[in-house]
């Protein structure tokens, strides 16, 4: 059972965006997913509380005072979403069950530094983690686009996707759905975006 933790200790990446449309994907392609969240605002959870029946169903769990609970019997994928600040006895609870981590980041030198810092103390806390990254809200033709891009070619690890920066996440958020949601036709750019993440994730 694939546990993929969505990390980075910068807030504001996108984690909750990125954790969300995973499940929903998945839910999509008929895996039995659980969306868990041990982030205090419980994002996750309170995306999970509007989302309508007729859609396909994402499970979770329970965060118990003073660490992560075990997913549901009869999941086949576990996608986590995590809070800013991620370091140390928490974020060992956490890897202590994840068999890869996706790190969202936006073009920002604040997100580089964070997430340079991050990847080397994942590495540190579980050498053989699968670890790949995705670039959030990111428009293509901008002067910190070509910052990322660069800094990214930096890291030893993977580059799945660049997201780019569009008000249709926000307004699937707002009604506990996806990009898999809605007619292909409304968001045939970014679910070609999120290929590579799906297959990494597989």
């Amino acid at each position: 059972m694939p546990v993929i933790v969505v990390a980075n200790p910068k807030g504001g990446v996108g984690k909750s965006t990125v954790a969300t449309n995973l499940a929903g994907a998945l839910a999509r392609a008929g895996r039995a997913v659980m969306l868990g969240d041990v982030d205090r605002q419980q994002s996750a959870r309170q995306w999970l509380a509007l989302r309508p029946p007729m859609l396909p169903p994402i499970r979770t769990w329970d965060v118990a005072p003073g660490g992560v609970v075990r997913p549901p019997k009869g999941v086949t994928h576990v996608v986590l979403d995590t809070p800013a600040g991620l370091h140390e006895k928490k974020l060992g609870s956490v890897l202590a069950i994840a068999d890869r981590v996706l790190v969202p980041l936006q073009p920002s030198l604040f997100d580089i530094q964070a997430t340079h810092a991050f990847v080397q103390e994942l590495r540190e806390h579980k050498p053989k983690m699968k670890i790949a990254v995705v670039g959030n809200r990111v428009k293509e033709t901008t002067v910190s686009a070509e910052h990322l891009r660069q800094f990214l070619g930096t890291l030893d690890v993977p580059v799945l996707a660049m997201l780019r920066d569009t008000q249709l996440y926000v307004q699937l958020a707002a009604r506990g759905a996806t990009l898999w949601d809605v007619a292909p036709s409304r968001a045939e750019r970014d679910l070609a975006q999120w290929q590579p993440v799906l297959a990494w994730a597989a």
